[in-house]
C-alpha cells in the first residue's frame, strides 16, 4: 500500500500543491473567526446532582458570582474629599454599561417607615458627597449605626472598606466585557490619582477576564517562540535555510488546518487551547527531521533523488502514522471525559497531530522534489563525531554495565514509589496565577480584610410555603449565621434573618440595640412591614421564593484549596444537619466555590481514567505491531517509569495532583512510546536480517535508533521547556513535568530496554514476534531509517574508506 501510495503522491505533486492550497485558505479563512470561550465552568456534566442543584438555585435566585469588587483601607477615605471620590466613582462605574448597580459605603440605603401603606420605602443614606469634616463624621457614625453592612461593606478592625459592581452575567460571556473591565480599571486609576488610595480590583467576573486577557497575550507570543526555538533546532541539526523554512512550513498549515477544524466543530479557545497551536509546532518539528533524516539517508546510499523521496514515504510512511498515532492517543483519551474543555482539546490534539503526519507525508517530499538534490553541506549533519562517541557509551554500558542499570533504575524507582505517598490532591478558584501577580496580591487584599470574594450558597428548603419566615426557620438560620460566623475562611453570612433585623432597627428608628430578630410582641406591629418587604420588588426578594418556601445564606469563602475546602464543607454539614433536621428541611449547599470543589474532583477522576485507557489503547496498538505478550511487557517497563519517577518528585516537591499536572501523564506517555516503537521495530528487522543473533541484533538496533531518539527528544525537550515561561502555573507545570518525562523516558529507552532484552534474551523471543500482525518497516530490505552516519563522502569515486578520508 505505503509503495503505491509513494507513487500517486509524486505523480502528482502539483495537484496535492493546489488541493493544500485551497484547503489551507479555507481553513485559513475559518480559522479567523475562532473566538475565545468566556464562560466559566464546564467541568461538571449536567447530570451531575452538583451541577442540577447549582442550576436549581440559579433560577430560583437568578445570580450567583456577578459581583466585581474594589478596595481600600484607611482612615485617609474618610474626609471630604476622599470621600467624594469614592461616591463618584461608584456613580461612574454605575454609568457603565455591562455594570447594572454599584453598592458601597456611599451607596448603601436604609429603611424608613411608611406607616399609611405598612411598609419600608429604601432610602439613599449618601445623597451627596459631605461638603465638611463634620459632616462626614456624621454621615460615618450613621452608616456604622447600621449593623447589615458589618462585616458586608466594611471592616471597622481593619478600616478598610469596598465597593460591590453587580455586573450583567449574559454581557460578561461575551467579548464585550474586555472593554467594561477596561472602563472598570481606567475610573479605578482616576481614583488613585485623585486621592492617592491605593485601590484593590477582584471578584469572578474580574479574574475571570484578566485570565483570559493573559491567554490571549500568551498565545502569539508561544507560537513565535517554539517557531524560533524550533527554527534554530533545525539549522542546528541540518544547517539548511530550505529545510528550516519547509519544516516550519508544514507546522505552520498544520496549524491553520487545526484551527480551521477548530471553528467548523464549534470550539472556543481556553486555557488549554491555548497550547495546540505550540504543541502541535513542538511534536511536529520531530515528524520532520524523522523524514528529512531517512531522506539523506537514502539519498548518500544512492544518489537518487526521486528514489530516495518515494523510499520515505513507502518505509516510513507506517511507521511515522504509528508514531503519531500513539502520540494522539494520549490526547484522545480525554474525550472519554465529561468536561467539555477537556473533550474539546482532546478532539483538537488528535486531530491536530493527525493532520501534521498526513501534511508532513504529503508535502516534505513533494516539495523536496521540486528542489535540487541536497549539497554536501546539507548531509554533513550525518557525520556526527560527538554523537558516535555518546551512542558507542551508550552501547557499551547496555552491554558491560546491566547490573548498574536496574540497580540504579531499582533504587529510582522507589525513591519515587516513596514519594507517590506524598502526593496531595489540590486545587484552587484562581490556581494558575502566580502569587506575586496583581490579581493574586489584590485577591489576598479582601480575603484578609473580608475573608474573601469566592461565593458560597447555604439553600434551604423548608418544604412549606411560607416556612422561610417562621420563627423557627429564622432562630434556625441565625444558629447557622453565628455557626459560619466562626470560620476565618468564611465572610459574615448575609440571609433573610438579617433582612428580619435590618426591618425591627428600621421600625425603632434606626436604633442599633434593636438589630435582633422579631419577638412575639413585634410580630403584632412589624410583621405586615416584613410581609410586604417579601414582595417582587422588596428587600427580602432577594434572600426567599416567590412562595417564601426556601431561602438563602450567602457567603463569600476564601480561595483555600480542594482539599480544605472539602473539609469545611464536611464539618460545615454536619453542623447544619444538627441545626436544620434533615426529616423536616432539605439543605444544599451550592454556588461557585461549590461547583469548583466538585467539578475538579471529578475532572481529577475522569483524568485518571482516561491515563488509563491511554495505556490500555497504546497497548492494543504495541500488541498489532510486535504480536508478542512478553514483548509488550519488557517495552511498557521502561515507559511506565518515567511516569512514576515524575508522580515521585511531584510528591517530593509538594507539587499537587490537580487537572493540569494530571495532562501530563497521558501525553508523555504517548510521546515516549514513539521511542520503543521505533527501537523494537529496528531490534525485530535486525533480528531477520543476522540470522537470529540476538546479542548482534540488540548491538544494531541500538546504534541505529539512537540517533533518532536523541534528536527527535531534544526537540521535545527544549519545546515544552518553553512552556516554563508561561504566567500560568498550570501551562508551567505541564511543560516542566512533561520535559521531565520525556527525559527519563529517552534515558530508559536507551538503556533499559535494551539491557531488558540482553538479559532475558531467547526467554522473550516468539515466533509471534517475528510475525507481527502489522509491519512498519519494510523488512525485506534493510533501509537503516536511524543510522544517520555518513558511509561515504559526497564524491561517488570516493569510498568510506578512501586515504582521503583518514
Amino acid at each position: 500500500m505505503w509503495a503505491w501510495l509513494a507513487s500517486r503522491v509524486l505523480r502528482n505533486r502539483t495537484g496535492i500543491l493546489v488541493a493544500v492550497l485551497l484547503v489551507t485558505v479555507f481553513l485559513g479563512w475559518r480559522a479567523t473567526k475562532v473566538g475565545m470561550n468566556y464562560k466559566h465552568g464546564g467541568l461538571l456534566p449536567k447530570t451531575d446532582s452538583a451541577y442540577a442543584e447549582y442550576e436549581r438555585f440559579l433560577h430560583t435566585f437568578s445570580e450567583d458570582g456577578n459581583v466585581m469588587v474594589l478596595g481600600t483601607a484607611g482612615d485617609d477615605l474618610y474626609t471630604p474629599k476622599n470621600f467624594g471620590a469614592w461616591y463618584n466613582l461608584g456613580e461612574r462605574l454605575k454609568a457603565i454599561d455591562g455594570v447594572d448597580s454599584v453598592f458601597s459605603e456611599a451607596h448603601l440605603f436604609e429603611l424608613v417607615r411608611d406607616d399609611s401603606l405598612q411598609r419600608f420605602q429604601l432610602r439613599q443614606v449618601v445623597g451627596h458627597p459631605p461638603a465638611t469634616q463634620a459632616e462626614m463624621d456624621t454621615l460615618l457614625a450613621k452608616i456604622r449605626s447600621l449593623r447589615f453592612y458589618d462585616g458586608l461593606l466594611f471592616n471597622d478592625s481593619s478600616k478598610a472598606t469596598l465597593m460591590m459592581a453587580f455586573v450583567n452575567a449574559k454581557l460578561f460571556d461575551t467579548d464585550a466585557r474586555r472593554q467594561v473591565i477596561e472602563q472598570v480599571e481606567t475610573e479605578a486609576a482616576a481614583f488613585e490619582g485623585a486621592t492617592g488610595l491605593k485601590l484593590h480590583l477582584s471578584g469572578l467576573p474580574y479574574i475571570r477576564v484578566k485570565n483570559t486577557n493573559l491567554v490571549k497575550a500568551e498565545m502569539p507570543l508561544f507560537m513565535g517562540l517554539s517557531m524560533g526555538l524550533c527554527a534554530l533546532l533545525l539549522l542546528l541539526f541540518f544547517r539548511s535555510w530550505r529545510v528550516m523554512w519547509i519544516c516550519l512550513g508544514v507546522v505552520a498549515v498544520s496549524v491553520v488546518w487545526t484551527f480551521g477544524c477548530m471553528e467548523l466543530l464549534g470550539y472556543r479557545i481556553t486555557l488549554l487551547q491555548s497550547v495546540i497551536a505550540p504543541l502541535i509546532i513542538v511534536t511536529g518539528v520531530p515528524n520532520c527531521v524523522f523524514l528529512i533524516n531517512a531522506y539523506h539517508y537514502e539519498y548518500v546510499h544512492h544518489r537518487n533523488k526521486v528514489k530516495a523521496l518515494q523510499r520515505v514515504i513507502s518505509r516510513v510512511g507506517a511507521a511515522a502514522f504509528m508514531t503519531n498515532a500513539t502520540t494522539a492517543v494520549g490526547f484522545t483519551t480525554f474525550c472519554v471525559t465529561y468536561s467539555d474543555a477537556l473533550v474539546e482539546f482532546g478532539w483538537t490534539a488528535t486531530i491536530g497531530i493527525m493532520v501534521l503526519w498526513a501534511l508532513s507525508m504529503l508535502l516534505i517530499p513533494v516539495l523536496f522534489s521540486y528542489m535540487p538534490p541536497p549539497k554536501p553541506r546539507h548531509l554533513s549533519h550525518l557525520d556526527r563525531k560527538w554523537l558516535d562517541r555518546t551512542v558507542e557509551w551508550i552501547v557499551r554500558t547496555g552491554q558491560t554495565q546491566r547490573p548498574l542499570i536496574y540497580g540504579l533504575t531499582a533504587a529510582v524507582t522507589l525513591l519515587a514509589l516513596w514519594g507517590l505517598t506524598l502526593l496531595k490532591d489540590e486545587s484552587r478558584i484562581v490556581d494558575d496565577l502566580p502569587e506575586d501577580h496583581p490579581v493574586m496580591t489584590d485577591l489576598r487584599f479582601f480575603e484578609h480584610n473580608f475573608r474573601g470574594v469566592m461565593p458560597l450558597e447555604v439553600v434551604i428548603d423548608t418544604r412549606k410555603k411560607g416556612g422561610a419566615l417562621k420563627d423557627a426557620t429564622l432562630k434556625r438560620i441565625e444558629r447557622l449565621g453565628d455557626t459560619i460566623a466562626t470560620y476565618r475562611e468564611f465572610s459574615r453570612p448575609l440571609s433573610i434573618a438579617d433582612a428580619v433585623k435590618f426591618t425591627k432597627q428600621a421600625f425603632y428608628g434606626g436604633d442599633p440595640a434593636r438589630y435582633e430578630l422579631l419577638t412575639s410582641t413585634d410580630k403584632t406591629f412589624i410583621l405586615p412591614y416584613v410581609e410586604n418587604a417579601s414582595g417582587s420588588k422588596g428587600m427580602a426578594r432577594a434572600f426567599i421564593d416567590t412562595t417564601r418556601q426556601t431561602t438563602r445564606v450567602t457567603v463569600q469563602m476564601a480561595d483555600v484549596g480542594t482539599t480544605r475546602m472539602e473539609t469545611l464543607l464536611a464539618k460545615l454539614r454536619t453542623q447544619t444537619d444538627s441545626i436544620f433536621d434533615p426529616a423536616k428541611y432539605t439543605v444544599t449547599m451550592t454556588g461557585s466555590s461549590v461547583v469548583f470543589l466538585k467539578g475538579s474532583g471529578y475532572l481529577v477522576s475522569n483524568l485518571v481514567t482516561s491515563l488509563f485507557w491511554a495505556v490500555v489503547l497504546i497497548v492494543v496498538l504495541m500488541a498489532l505491531l510486535f504480536n508478542s505478550l512478553r514483548i509488550l511487557i519488557v517495552s511498557l517497563i521502561p515507559n511506565m517509569i518515567p511516569l512514576v519517577v515524575t508522580a515521585g518528585l511531584m510528591g517530593f516537591l509538594q507539587i499537587p495532583i490537580k487537572p493540569s499536572t494530571m495532562l501530563v501523564f497521558g501525553i508523555a506517555l504517548g510521546i515516549a512510546v514513539d521511542n520503543a516503537i521505533h527501537f523494537l521495530a529496528r531490534y525485530r528487522l535486525e533480528l531477520k536480517l543476522s540470522g537470529h543473533d540476538l546479542k548482534a541484533s540488540v548491538d544494531r538496533a541500538t546504534r541505529e535508533v539512537s540517533v533518532g531518539i536523541i534528536y527527535t527528544s531534544v526537540v521535545l525537550l527544549a519545546g515544552f521547556c518553553m512552556f516554563a515561561l508561561s504566567r500560568f502555573g498550570g501551562i508551567q507545570a505541564m511543560g516542566v513535568l512533561t520535559s521531565l518525562t520525556l527525559l527519563v523516558a529517552m534515558l530508559t529507552n536507551l538503556l533499559v530496554l535494551p539491557a531488558l532484552l540482553l538479559s532475558l534474551n531467547k526467554a522473550i523471543m516468539s515466533k509471534a514476534f517475528e510475525e507481527p500482525l502489522l509491519e512498519i518497516l519494510d523488512e525485506e530490505e534493510d533501509i537503516d531509517l536511524f543510522e544517520l552516519k555518513m558511509e561515504g563522502p559526497t564524491d561517488p569515486g570516493t569510498g568510506p574508506n578512501d586515504p582521503k578520508d583518514a
